[in-house]
């Protein structure tokens, strides 16, 4: 780099990290949310329309107890000719519409809510699947864990909880201030403002003021998790070397702190729930005090005065019923937001619309190519960081290269590069002289495997595990793949053969086993290449030598590329590749001495 671009590099440095970096406070708008969030409930339309319809029906059912009680109170007292046993059955079958209505609501409302529910966690597995690892290295796991359980499970409440509410709240109001309009105008006046103020003003500075307590909250939630699956994990680290105290100490102030934020959630909850009580208080007041002062001063149909005092005290229930409604709201949208983030991410490696077929991989060349992390992902580029410049290297055959170098420059690059977990900066990749770009996923992944520095197990049974590239393949091709990967005999001596599973099993596995089940695996997959990333950096000498004495073996017709530290891991390669700055410094050609 010359002076002149060095200078110009920190100016621009100086001057980013000097200007203040202006952020959006919140992704999405509430309406926004909204409206995504109806759209998501329409494969249960139908379970969610016929819960509104109880809700709705059930709130109505409740007016016409008070309407129908006032009524049958005038009777009695005997200022309304009638009949008393008539207004009490309909008493009676407003009281049970309100049970039922009630009822229904809660039932299918849920079966709704649960039915989006577990289509919305595929979604987001799929999500999460076919996103780069790119574009998921700056979450924790405990955050995407807290996305795709707990987050889920909070926007339950907006298809269970809310819609019918919306719609109720709306209708009631509706219902009520044109009873009023035919009755009495007078109670239209007094009413409107109520509605107003407690369905419409306070919910919106309920959700607007809120926000950011919700998800203050739902974040705090995702880093304790993340913070607990790392104590998890690492907890015989933390006993060895008395890390203990310090990691209660982390989880005290990381458990405050979401105390903090729980503690201003429920403040901002009841704040909005007390607040509106006042109104609906003093409006139940305004019409009692309405509804004296019309029936002393002589006005017209009395009758209609008392009746309506009934419906509309009523009908203040359900409206302030909203407010804790949209309290509640807060978790949801602040979760809703964390999904939608997710869902919104645009992954870095994406299928070409008409891809090449491959076929077997004869060569594999890296022609120039640069890569920077960050670049993909708009940074700025003061905060991208250049790993490979101008890197060259071609691989044909059964050619066996070794790729070392210092810590950063980029070897285990190369590899994960040659599996697409990223596309090139510059220059490009062919595999049998196509570019990488147009060779499908699902072939790419077929042709490559990997075996990495430590072999990770799923819970199930070890053959499970094993024919992981191939779920389709019989017991006695897993049962072949374990033999010449040298760990049949192991498997024998488990609890349940080729059947144990590995919960709580694979901890009890050593390093050298694991990695005989990684070796199975590419047994089983019989891939034209075979990438290994610090394969014997958890194993001792007698482990690594039993293990390379197995590659020896069983990948002499395979095309593999080995990235480690380890030079006694690098013995029967026929190239080792020198790394230095992103670039290939030297080459050592080892054929000869083969």
């Amino acid at each position: 780099m010359s002076r002149k671009s060095s200078r110009n590099w920190e100016r621009s440095v100086r001057k980013m990290h000097n200007k203040p970096l202006r952020r959006k406070k919140f992704a999405y708008s509430v309406p926004t949310m909204t409206k995504r969030l109806l759209h998501m409930a329409a494969p249960a339309k139908r379970k969610l329309v016929v819960s509104t319809i109880a809700s709705i029906v059930g709130n109505l059912a409740q007016l016409g107890l008070m309407g129908f009680g006032a009524m049958l109170l005038l009777v009695c007292a005997g200022m309304v000719e009638g009949f008393a046993w008539l207004y009490g059955a309909l008493m009676a079958l407003s009281a049970l519409l309100i049970v039922l209505g009630r009822y229904f609501e809660g039932v299918v409302s849920h079966a709704g809510a649960y039915e989006l529910l577990a289509g919305m966690r595929v979604k987001l597995f799929e999500t999460i699947r076919r996103l780069a690892p790119a574009c998921l290295m700056d979450k924790e796991k405990g955050d995407i864990l807290s996305i795709a359980v707990s987050d889920i499970e909070t926007v339950e409440f907006f298809f269970a909880h809310t819609i019918g509410p919306m719609f109720t709240v709306i209708i009631l109001p509706c219902v009520t201030l044109g009873l009023a309009l035919w009755y009495q105008p007078l109670f239209a006046a007094v009413l409107l403002p109520v509605y107003l103020i407690v369905s419409v003003v306070f919910p919106l500075i309920a959700v607007k003021a809120g926000r950011g307590v919700g998800m203050r909250y739902r974040e705090g939630l995702g880093k304790m998790k993340s913070l607990v699956l790392e104590s998890v994990y690492g907890l015989r680290d933390i006993q060895i070397f008395g890390f203990g105290a310090k990691k209660m100490e982390q989880v005290r102030q990381k458990n405050a702190e979401i105390n903090r934020a729980a503690h201003g959630m429920t403040l901002h909850r009841q704040t909005v729930s007390a607040a509106p009580a006042f109104f609906v208080y003093l409006a139940r007041i305004l019409v009692i005090a309405v509804a004296s002062w019309l029936a002393a001063s002589g006005a017209p149909n009395p009758i209609g005065t008392v009746v309506l005092s009934f419906v509309a005290s009523a009908s203040f229930s359900s409206t302030q019923s909203l407010t804790t409604v949209v309290s509640s709201l807060l978790e949801t949208y602040a979760a809703a937001e964390r999904l939608f983030q997710i869902e919104d991410t645009s992954p870095q490696v994406t299928e070409s619309p008409e891809p090449q077929p491959c076929g077997k991989i004869q060569s594999i060349e890296f022609d120039h190519v640069g890569f920077s992390y960050g670049k993909c992902d708009g940074a700025p580029a003061c905060e991208t960081k250049s790993v490979l410049k101008d890197f060259c290297l071609s691989v044909s055959g059964n050619e066996k290269i070794g790729i070392v170098g210092q810590s950063g420059v980029g070897k285990s690059t190369v590899l994960r590069l040659l599996l697409r977990f990223w596309n090139v900066s510059e220059g490009q990749i062919l595999l049998n002289g196509i570019p990488i770009e147009n060779i499908s996923l699902n072939e790419l992944h077929s042709r490559i495997a990997v075996l990495e520095q430590d072999t990770f197990l799923f819970d199930g049974s070890i053959a499970q595990n094993i024919a992981l590239g191939r779920p389709d393949a019989s017991a006695q091709e897993i049962e072949q793949a374990a033999k010449r990967a040298g760990i049949a005999d192991f498997i024998k001596t488990l609890p349940d053969g080729y059947d144990t599973q590995m919960g709580q099993m694979a901890a009890r596995l050593s390093g050298g086993e694991r990695q005989r089940v990684g070796i199975a695996r590419t047994m089983l997959m019989n891939p034209d290449v075979i990438v290994m990333d610090e394969p014997t950096s958890s194993l001792d000498v007698l482990h690594e030598k039993e293990l390379l004495q197995t590659l020896r073996d069983e990948c002499s017709d395979k095309m593999v590329l080995i990235v480690s530290h380890r030079r006694s891991t690098l013995t029967d390669c026929d190239r080792i590749i020198h790394l230095e700055d992103g670039r290939v410094a030297k080459t050592e050609d080892k054929s000869h001495q083969r």
